[in-house]
């Protein structure tokens, strides 16, 4: 296939589009990366106690399984180094532009091809452009009144200030996810004191890690069908009892009920155990694997604040009612703007028509990788594609095989672009299924958009999406 790749983004999703071209025997792709070098999410989140909530040998490629695992899940260090050994092992580095912040993608009609421009110029042209930005790449940052007469340090977690030592200063932490949950006991212990402030508690389970044994080490690396049944039986476990948590299924109550006993053997005193009961269903908002995150909040030094925020001064952060906390350094762990996707960058399809007209309602795509009117552009961990309960990667590996099963077509037959109507039954098909999740109750999670529509996840098992993209089907496309 002589067919012209532009790749953006060089992490999970990129990395795996390029390496599945290169083993097709595809060389003309390149690889634009905004950042100094790959790593996606693993290169931006730093913070101390960075970690998957993802077994290692599941939040790992399948075809590059021969990695010598530390530990049962993964630590930030060793995941990067992961990447860095794929890209390395594939040659996919000399394809890769880095520093290479894509602006805007734009689609000739007249010659049936998509150009592509950085700070540096215009590219291209490319016959196909796929997005691997993916859903967790830019920082949300709250309005908050009074942010920017802060006179102390404040960030955001994923852009963590290692040169800002935090050893016996006053913090405030806004936000109480998974992020939160991994870097306030590595903080807790050195500050003078921590303020956490909750809008609403996050439901936090067992995370039964620890690092392998020189004997299991090695016993994974040398037999490598070890190593794969223990992938697909950490897999098994979560598809038939996580997943069906989510949906209302028989272990919702198992996981409720692991949830508050994890809660009430962790935290004795029962007015902060009050203020960290959810009120929404386990699942509606991410859970939270940890074991040391419940300990961290009950230290004489930390304080879970409530009350909401109304105003930060040139000291400190004001709540309702008027108190008033001093603190010298404000970190955000406030998640990222998940449900604009591509955005920043302007893309623009067939008739000159913007993906971000298109997705005014909502983002939207055609099994999570394909819009109407947007011929030849492909997206890897788009729109309703995350998952609440297994490792992404599955889902990436998913859409690179069905997106490697479409070029043949596209280069027999043209460009290649979903139909309308298939879109349409794929949407009515989502909405169906999205109505029996946990996803629908009443909580603010960053599954949803603005307007409540669940846009991020995939309602179903990750074996049931994977079953649904084993091949493209031409009759949902036009070409040419």
């Amino acid at each position: 296939m002589a067919l012209n790749v532009a790749i953006i983004g060089a992490g999970f999703g990129g990395l795996c589009m390029a390496i599945q071209l290169r083993k097709a025997g595809v060389t003309t792709y390149t690889i634009f990366e905004k950042a100094d070098r790959l790593g996606g999410t693993w290169r931006d989140n730093t913070y101390p106690g960075a970690a998957c909530d993802v077994p290692s040998h599941l939040y790992s490629y399948s075809f590059e399984q021969d990695h010598d695992w530390s530990r049962r899940y993964p630590r930030q260090p060793e995941i990067l180094a992961y990447l860095d050994r794929c890209a390395g092992k594939y040659g996919v580095h000399r394809r890769l532009r880095l520093g290479a912040e894509v602006t805007a993608a734009v689609f000739d009609e007249a010659g049936g091809r998509w150009r592509v421009t950085t700070a540096d110029g215009e590219h291209g042209p490319f016959d196909v452009v796929v997005s691997g930005v993916g859903q967790l790449n830019r920082p949300r940052l709250p309005d908050i009144p009074g942010l920017r007469e802060f006179a102390g340090t404040s960030f955001h977690s994923a852009r963590w200030d290692h040169g800002h030592d935090l050893a016996g200063r006053r913090v405030a932490v806004i936000g109480n996810g998974s992020s939160a949950a991994q870097f306030i006991p590595r903080v807790a212990p050195v500050v003078a004191h921590l303020d956490v402030y909750q809008r609403t508690p996050s439901w936090v389970i067992p995370k039964p890690d620890g690092a392998y044994g020189p004997g299991l080490r090695a016993a994974f690396r040398h037999l490598p069908p070890l190593r794969s049944a223990n992938r697909r039986r950490v897999n098994r476990f979560i598809e038939s009892v996580v997943y069906p948590a989510l949906v209302d299924g028989w272990s919702r109550p198992l996981m409720t009920r692991r949830a508050t006993e994890h809660l009430n053997r962790q935290v004795p005193d029962p007015a902060l155990r009050a203020r960290l009961t959810p009120a929404y269903p386990i699942g509606c908002k991410r859970i939270v694997l940890d074991d040391d995150y419940y300990p961290a909040l009950t230290r004489p030094n930390v304080e879970v604040v409530t009350d909401p925020i109304t105003r930060v001064t040139r000291n400190g952060i004001e709540t309702a009612g008027g108190t008033l906390r001093e603190v010298d350094t404000i970190i955000f762990a406030t998640g990222f703007l998940t449900t604009d996707f591509l955005a920043p960058i302007e893309v623009v399809g067939r008739g000159g028509r913007r993906l971000g007209e298109a997705w005014k309602d909502g983002a939207e795509a055609y099994l999570g990788m394909a819009v109407p009117g947007f011929p030849n552009l492909f997206l890897l961990y788009g729109p309703n594609t995350n998952l609440g309960h297994n490792s992404i990667i599955l889902m990436i590996e998913a859409q690179v095989r069905y997106i490697m099963g479409c070029l043949p077509l596209l280069s027999a037959h043209g460009p290649m672009e979903v139909r309308p109507a298939a879109m349409d039954a794929w949407r009515r098909a989502l909405e169906r299924a999205l109505a029996r999740t946990v996803w629908q109750a009443d909580c603010d999670s960053w599954y949803k958009n603005a307007a409540g529509r669940v846009v991020n996840n995939w309602p179903g098992p990750a074996s049931a999406y994977r079953r649904i993209t084993r091949a493209p089907r031409p009759g949902s496309f036009t070409f040419g």
